[in-house]
């Protein structure tokens, strides 16, 4: 087995930043945990989406309730 390729974590990274975006939410924080590709296991490396303040939580979170109804 291979690790992940950084390029495919990178657009994942972009295209959630996207998304949020579109929804009005920016995530400051939101980037590749790069301790993940140090590592030696050939595991999927992780996304740090990192700390918000509380309008921005709410925000994401009537997002993620509007979609959940469609």
């Amino acid at each position: 087995m291979h690790p992940h390729p950084h390029h495919e974590t990178d657009a994942c990274v972009e295209d959630l930043r996207t998304a949020l975006e579109a929804n009005g939410i920016t995530l400051p924080s939101l980037g590749v945990d790069l301790p993940t590709f140090a590592g030696a296991l050939p595991t999927r490396p992780l996304i740090a989406l990192g700390n918000c303040n509380q309008a921005t939580a709410d925000a994401l979170i009537n997002a993620l309730r509007k979609a959940a109804d469609r």
